[in-house]
């Protein structure tokens, strides 16, 4: 007879649903642990006050922390993916209405900026610390928009913010852009509106609306600001006196874009064009880096950087396109008809990677063939496909891999195949969402961009990956 303990361990084993094993999914599929205790909610973390986000500079490069902001609860993600399919909607309407590019000056020197994760702030995105003017701002990275911002003072309008509101009339080095000038003029690329006259009929005005009802308007204004340690005088950024909109507790937004008011192309002189960032799995305790310059040195890429070209649009300049050549789930090469025009739009400001109608069925699908046996549980907002996975402390995923041209291939981490939409793991949804139209371009987001090393390199005309771990504590 066998002894009792030894009887209560194999019914434990038989019984317990702590780890996901299924003989039905064939050995040879591709897959990648994932620990759900890196995805659930972490409860122990109220919506208190970030700690001050560090920065650095390294051999001229600049360094900023990078972190993300993420909702509470279940109705707060709802809440943020209504606002990221609105983004989408307004990007597709960009795309086919069209914009212009071009670029501007600022030695030839790197910056690392700490990102972080706004996860305090309310807001999906990532966010890193700056100075304007000497004062402290929070705000969100955005490579889908162009002009920087921040709320100022007097402000008609504003959202509450973390930070205290920038006050022009406490800077020195702070000016007003006339309202008959070439960068007044040069608004119309960089947001799709022309700058008018202000009040004063003097000042530039200017007026910038996204997708989901958010807005800021202001004033066009120069102002010295300092990027970990490295400072750009008369740098162009709206000065936003009425501002609404799901911006979280953020000063406001950088543009990454690639128009003349950017700051990539305001700063092309100091960094040549070429910035990078590595977002963080986790949304506590951890950052990730925006690198702003090109010296490798300050990465810690565990893979070797490889590079795809960056598809140049006269008429889409502001946006930065890949040519998406295939995608595989668990080692299996899907077809669809979709890749037949496979341009993607990568951007750091839309959350849940969105894919026409012919690929995303193609995904799901053979992922749900692949990730079987788990109780299904019901669709969320856009997500469409979800599991119960209550009890469950790991699971083995399907690797989720995108081909780009020039046979670059990019692995999804295994944090970005799976969204918790129940803090109880009783809701847990495939991270990927369908387009509504074949013709729509396909998007990219920065849920499936974790613990990726991403290197723009406008100057090059070319976008590089490498596999990094992005948590720096």
């Amino acid at each position: 007879m066998l002894p009792l303990m030894l009887i209560f361990i194999l019914l434990h084993l038989l019984l317990s649903p702590a780890i996901a094993i299924h003989d039905d999914v064939p050995m040879s599929k591709e897959t990648k642990l994932l620990f759900l205790n890196k995805l659930q909610w972490n409860l122990n973390h109220a919506s208190f006050p970030h700690p001050p986000q560090r920065s650095r500079t390294v051999e001229g490069t600049t360094v900023l922390e990078m972190k993300q902001t993420k909702p509470r609860e279940a109705d707060d993600v709802l809440k943020f993916l209504v606002s990221d399919d609105a983004r989408v909607s307004s990007l597709q309407f960009r795309i086919r209405n069209g914009s212009n590019e071009s670029a501007q000056e600022g030695s030839s020197m790197e910056v690392q900026i700490p990102l972080s994760s706004g996860v305090t702030l309310q807001t999906l995105n990532y966010v890193v610390a700056i100075e304007l003017g000497g004062r402290k701002m929070t705000v969100i990275v955005d490579t889908g928009s162009d002009l920087t911002w921040v709320q100022c003072k007097p402000c008609t309008s504003c959202y509450n913010q973390q930070d205290p509101v920038f006050d022009p009339s406490a800077s020195s080095s702070y000016r007003n852009i006339p309202c008959n000038s070439p960068t007044c003029d040069s608004l119309s690329l960089a947001t799709g509106n022309s700058g008018v006259c202000g009040t004063d009929e003097q000042s530039c005005s200017y007026s910038l609306s996204y997708g989901d009802g958010s807005y800021s308007h202001g004033v066009l204004s120069s102002e010295s600001i300092n990027l970990g340690g490295t400072l750009v005088k008369n740098f162009i950024f709206g000065c936003g006196e009425s501002n609404q909109g799901l911006f979280g507790g953020t000063s406001g937004l950088m543009g990454l874009g690639r128009t003349q008011l950017s700051l990539v192309s305001q700063t092309a002189f100091q960094f040549g064009g070429v910035f990078s960032y590595c977002l963080p799995a986790s949304e506590f305790d951890s950052s990730g880096s925006l690198v702003l310059g090109s010296n490798s040195s300050v990465y810690r890429n565990s893979t070797p950087i490889v590079y795809t070209r960056l598809i140049s649009d006269p008429l889409q300049g502001p946006f930065y396109y890949l040519n998406l050549t295939s995608i595989s789930v668990g080692g299996m090469t899907l077809q669809a008809s979709g890749f037949s025009n496979g341009r993607i739009l990568i951007d750091s400001g839309t959350v849940i990677t969105r894919l026409v109608p012919s690929i995303y069925r193609a995904l799901r699908d053979e992922f749900v063939k692949q990730f079987s046996g788990f109780s299904p549980a019901p669709a969320f907002s856009i997500l469409d496909t979800c599991f119960n996975l209550t009890g469950y402390t790991e699971v083995s995923v399907p690797t989720l891999r995108l081909q780009f041209e020039g046979e670059v291939e990019l692995d999804v981490d295994a944090t970005g195949v799976l969204y918790f939409v129940q803090k109880d793991a009783s809701q847990v949804c495939l991270a990927l969402a369908s387009l509504l139209y074949e013709d729509e371009t396909t998007i990219f987001g920065n849920y499936q961009q974790k613990n990726l090393r991403i290197v723009y390199d406008t100057a090059g005309n070319r976008l590089g990956f490498a596999e990094e771990a992005c948590g720096y504590n």
